[in-house]
């Protein structure tokens, strides 16, 4: 068989390879990285660098701000309680101006919220009145004429008549009451312009103002009270004569 030169030249290299146990030719462990050419004309070198936790890192919104929590939207309940608190429903009723039972008869003075139903068989209604404070150019919230069985408490301005033929009326101390009081027991610890008639007895407080008349079986008034007028002592009926 003939050959050529070239040729025996290729088989004489292939022997000396497979006698010293070369292995054969491997891929290269290099691959090329690709450069990017900047503004200045030289050459950078851009790897990339594959993360295994680059799927779990979830994506930005984009209105959010780092560092800022997203503000919640207000619930039902609260955007009731912020209304209520614009148009001036949210507030802190005051004491009952009278706590007991009784009858009125007269005008009404409503600075608050009044709930409830009227009708012709029955009613019932709940007020609710802002507070205010009892000052001599304040005008009364009740002013008419106030009836009652067995115990009633002003703790506000009134005016006009009380009457009760058996009952307690207990005036505290920062009420006011303009009328004439006609009742069989009355303890008075606030102000009273008016004539009294306690038919069983009157007790006056310490810190009580009377501007009026006091008619009475039994009449105890502690020091420190204040009154101006005249005092009738009733005769007791069921006195021996």
């Amino acid at each position: 068989m003939r050959a050529t030169q070239g040729g025996l030249l290729f088989e004489r290299l292939a022997d000396v390879k497979s006698e010293r146990g070369m292995p054969p030719a491997l891929k290269p462990a290099l691959t090329h990285e690709p450069k990017a050419k900047t503004q200045s004309g030289t050459e950078n070198t851009i790897r990339t660098v594959p993360s295994a936790k680059s799927a779990e890192v979830p994506q930005r919104r984009p209105n959010a701000l780092a560092g800022v929590e997203p503000q919640k939207r207000p619930t039902a309940a609260q955007s009731l309680s912020r209304s209520s608190q614009q148009n001036g429903f949210n507030f802190q009723p005051r004491v009952p101006v009278l706590q007991g039972e009784a009858t009125y008869r007269g005008p009404l003075t409503v600075d608050g919220i009044v709930s409830g139903q009227l009708g012709a068989s029955g009613s019932g209604l709940t007020i609710k009145q802002r507070p205010r404070y009892v000052t001599a150019e304040s005008a009364p919230e009740l002013d008419g004429e106030i009836t009652f069985k067995d115990m009633l408490r002003v703790n506000g301005h009134i005016a006009g008549r009380v009457f009760s033929e058996k009952g307690t009326l207990i005036i505290d101390a920062s009420a006011r009451v303009d009328a004439c009081i006609d009742v069989a027991v009355v303890v008075i610890s606030g102000t009273v312009n008016g004539d009294v008639i306690g038919h069983r007895r009157v007790e006056v407080g310490p810190g009580a103002i009377i501007n009026g008349n006091i008619s009475t079986r039994s009449l105890s008034m502690k020091p420190g009270a204040v009154f101006q007028g005249d005092c009738r002592i009733l005769k007791d009926e069921h006195s021996i004569k």
